[in-house]
């Protein structure tokens, strides 16, 4: 069922968890270490207390994230890739994408369109 076709005007979207990992032993360029991450709770992100994330690592991984945040076709290379280079081309680090969990949002909530089965105020 689409989400036009929902009654309720749900929808779910994917948790996800950004972390770094390198082979062992790596020197890493982007100022990251293994094992740094952030995590993407619907449209907000979170990083642990006192730890950054690269601007430029950020700007490589951000085309990609709202489109793991959604369900895709099993055999959809979105579905199957989980991991990102780093931009800097000299970095060994990549970016693991998991999805962690999901959340429910409802249409209304997040747009002041409305779909065409909400009802008028």
């Amino acid at each position: 069922m689409s989400q036009a076709d929902s009654p309720s005007g749900e929808f779910n979207l994917y948790d996800l968890r950004v972390e770094v990992v390198a082979p062992e032993g790596a020197k890493l360029y982007c100022g990251a270490k293994v094992g740094d991450f952030f995590e993407l709770r619907g449209e907000m992100l979170h990083l642990p207390p006192g730890q950054g994330f690269s601007l430029y690592s950020l700007a490589a991984l951000l085309p990609l994230l709202p489109a793991k945040q959604r369900s895709t076709d099993p055999s959809d290379w979105m579905s199957t890739d989980a991991e990102v280079a780093c931009p800097d081309p000299n970095c060994p680090s990549r970016f693991r994408i998991s999805r962690v969990g999901t959340r429910k949002f409802k249409h209304a909530d997040t747009t002041a369109v409305r779909l065409s089965n909400e009802e008028n105020p």
